[in-house]
């Protein structure tokens, strides 16, 4: 039987949508315009993120729309993940 809710082998936990605001590889943060994080019971909204890996900033740039991953973690929301939409 196949639930909507499960992760199916080799997809992705819950990848969200969205679009680069800004980047700040200083301070490892980006800026995402994004839709519903499930995993998180969020709504769409604009914030910034810390990122997990600092690399993670040199995949995207301001203005790309792209799909990412964002976990609870260190007392805030991280994103674990990020591309760019082809």
């Amino acid at each position: 039987m196949n639930m909507p809710s499960m992760k199916m082998d080799g997809m992705p936990a819950s990848m969200t949508e969205g679009e680069v605001r800004k980047i700040d590889k200083e301070t490892k943060k980006i800026t995402l315009k994004h839709g519903e994080i499930k995993n998180l019971d969020m709504p769409g909204m604009t914030m910034v993120f810390q990122v997990k890996d600092a690399a993670l900033l040199d995949k995207v740039k301001a203005g790309d729309k792209v799909n990412f991953t964002a976990e609870k973690a260190d007392g805030g929301i991280v994103v674990t993940a990020i591309e760019a939409v082809k």
